[in-house]
């Protein structure tokens, strides 16, 4: 085999896989390094099977609005059997063929910097390690994603909490779980399990709120929902200790406030940080424990001789996988642009998206969906801004969805380019009303030209009509 490539790659999640395929197009050779599973965690214990485990809640919730229409109890051994065809019961040789096919060369281990364009992979097989250097003619890109954060509360490590990775991958649902957190995951994943049968479910917010770097609209509707299905909310709540005295056994959580909550198990769900302990970084003259700073190109500032790159949760820049995605598509393309002596200085092959705001979906019911700026960031940023607002439940498409539909839009405008500087959607099936908002704030598109992108009759993107006729006097 050989051990020379132009590129190579650490990690073979969603990004690393784009990234090193853009490189193949571009004509060069890569490999990638993976000591896990091909896919990453998006593939296995996140995006995939989280949304797998939701759709049936999402679902339920939908029909039980429409008149006539009911579902009797979930069956949750079929619904944990379909996650496991999700994620095809965690095996990754389809994966790894797809890849071999691009053809890049798939290598199975634990990958490290060893200096300039050098990687060290590691492979335990039993009691046998074995290592291999690989050398990269143009590049090494880091695609190694992101861990879970555990709280340095005290007993909370040692009580072995689950993580999106744990809960995401369960075989069974507990009857009470505790929730650690008020983002994304936690939100997810309480309305999932309690959905699916932990009848107690609690969640624990340090802040004011859920989803507290949204709009406040959308943690007030959220957590509405939470009630109204029997999931407790505290906020402003801090954890004080944790007490698990027999490992799987039941759990004891401290409160600042109120009594001690007894559970059979615990999610943690309080950020993620980037996967960069042991990767080598100390090598070539960069801190580990850390994200990697990079360039709009995906090359990071501070390594001489520019042939370092790093992609996706790693970089810190938006952990959201499409985004890492996205810049997997600009860093290969730029490496092999680079590589062949062309130009790289195009629009295409440096990253626009993060400057306007990641477009980012919750699953949750009711579903919640943003793109670009917030009001708050919006003025802290000096925009002269101009919020409009309005009730989704007014828009005849969103009526039509069932009864009590509970839904609410929120467009944020520079005044003075009269352009959309952020866009907030929060109700039943507004998901896939994501991307016009993403078109209209990215591309900038003026809103005297918007208005004349007619809505379909009787749909809930009516709301666009409604937003722009009402608030902004179009």
């Amino acid at each position: 085999m050989t051990d020379e490539f132009d590129v190579i790659v650490i990690g073979a999640g969603p990004a690393g896989e784009n990234a090193a395929a853009r490189a193949v197009r571009g004509g060069l050779t890569a490999a990638i390094v993976e000591d896990r599973l091909a896919g990453g965690e998006c593939s296995y214990w996140a995006c995939i099977p989280s949304k797998a485990l939701l759709r049936p809640i999402d679902l339920a919730a939908e029909v039980g609005r429409v008149p006539g229409m009911s579902l009797g109890p979930l069956e949750v051994s079929k619904v944990l059997a379909r996650r496991d065809e999700a994620v095809s019961h965690y095996n990754d040789s389809g994966q790894v063929e797809w890849i071999k096919n691009v053809p890049i060369e798939f290598v199975r281990g634990r990958g490290r910097l060893d200096g300039v364009k050098r990687v060290l992979v590691t492979t335990q097989d039993g009691q046998e390690t074995t290592e291999r250097v690989l050398t990269a003619r143009h590049a090494v890109v880091l695609a190694t994603g992101s861990t879970a954060l555990v709280p340095p509360v005290p007993g909370l490590a040692e009580a072995k909490p689950w993580t999106s990775h744990e809960v995401t991958a369960a075989q069974a649902v507990p009857e009470r779980l505790v929730v650690i957190g008020g983002g994304v995951v936690a939100c997810e994943m309480a309305q999932a399990m309690h959905g699916l049968g932990a009848r107690q479910t609690t969640v624990l917010v340090r802040g004011g709120s859920l989803l507290a770097k949204m709009e406040p609209f959308a943690g007030e509707l959220l957590a509405e929902s939470f009630a109204d299905a029997g999931i407790d909310v505290r906020t402003r709540t801090d954890v004080l200790r944790v007490e698990r005295p027999e490992p799987g056994g039941k759990v004891t959580v401290h409160l600042s406030d109120g009594p001690p909550l007894e559970a059979d198990e615990l999610l943690v769900a309080t950020g993620r940080v980037p996967a960069t302990a042991g990767l080598g970084l100390e090598t070539v003259g960069l801190a580990g424990g850390r994200s990697v700073e990079v360039d709009d190109s995906m090359r990071a500032t501070d390594v001489e001789g520019g042939w370092l790159y790093a992609i996706g949760d790693v970089n810190g820049r938006a952990l959201l996988t499409h985004m890492g995605k996205y810049q997997a598509r600009i860093c290969g393309d730029v490496i092999a642009a680079r590589a062949n002596g062309g130009d790289d200085t195009l629009p295409a092959m440096r990253d626009i998206a993060d400057g306007y705001g990641a477009p980012q979906v919750v699953f949750t019911d009711p579903q919640i969906c943003a793109v670009g700026l917030t009001e708050a960031a919006a003025r802290k940023a000096g925009f002269p801004v101009r919020v409009v607002e309005y009730d989704l439940a007014k828009v005849t498409g969103a009526y039509l969805l069932g009864d009590g539909y509970r839904g609410r839009a929120n467009a944020v405008v520079d005044e003075e380019r009269r352009v959309l500087l952020g866009v907030t959607f929060a109700g039943s099936a507004v998901a896939e009303l994501l991307h016009a908002a993403t078109i209209a704030v990215t591309a900038e598109v003026p809103l005297d030209r918007l208005w004349h992108a007619v809505p379909s009759f009787p749909t809930v993107s009516e709301i666009w009509l409604r937003l722009l006729e009402e608030g902004l006097g179009l």
